[in-house]
């Protein structure tokens, strides 16, 4: 397991799918191995609140649009892997546009959720895990920092998502006669 591998302690959700016969249990073990390390979370997370905590250095996703920006909104540099569609656009956004993030997924675009060869071999997520959590991801660390600072600025009063919204809200009520 890489994360088991990386020595970085970590946390784990793993998404519980109901009636799933392909979903592959945890390797024999595991959770006793971890222990002192790390936590596997099975079904629902609440992943604002994880990524929020100030201990949390870095965060793996699949790089669906909502979790890169609760990522990007929490100031934490990503690892991304990306599994079918426009998760493909979102990393080269997070890792080659805003540089606040390592790749470890498959290059090879799929375009539904029955993808192919979706797997990561183990030391390429502890080469990652290593490098984001040490000096060398630095640099990726302080950019994140300045973007989720630019998003909280423009989600509070006065900022412009606020202005924006608000504008959109009134220009509603005013030509449905709402109030």
């Amino acid at each position: 397991m890489g994360l088991e591998d990386s020595e970085v302690p970590f946390v784990w959700i793993i998404r519980k799918l109901e009636n799933d016969e392909k979903q592959m249990p945890l390797p024999e073990g595991l959770e006793d191995r971890i222990k002192e390390k790390g936590l596997i979370i099975t079904g629902w997370a609440p992943q604002v609140l994880i990524l929020d905590h100030p201990a949390v250095g870095g965060f793996m996703t699949h790089c669906g649009w909502n979790s890169v920006l609760e990522g990007i909104t929490a100031g934490v540099p990503l690892i991304t892997w990306p599994v079918f569609g426009e998760q493909f656009h979102n990393q080269k956004f997070v890792t080659e546009v805003a540089r606040i993030g390592i790749q470890v997924g498959v290059e090879k675009w799929n375009f539904w959720i029955d993808a192919k060869n979706v797997s990561v071999k183990k030391e390429k997520i502890v080469k990652a895990v290593t490098q984001l959590m040490s000096s060398d991801g630095e640099e990726m660390r302080n950019r994140v920092k300045r973007l989720s600072e630019m998003a909280l600025t423009a989600v509070k009063e006065g900022g412009s998502s606020y202005t924006n919204l608000t504008a959109l809200i009134e220009e509603l009520k005013n030509k449905y006669n709402m109030t």
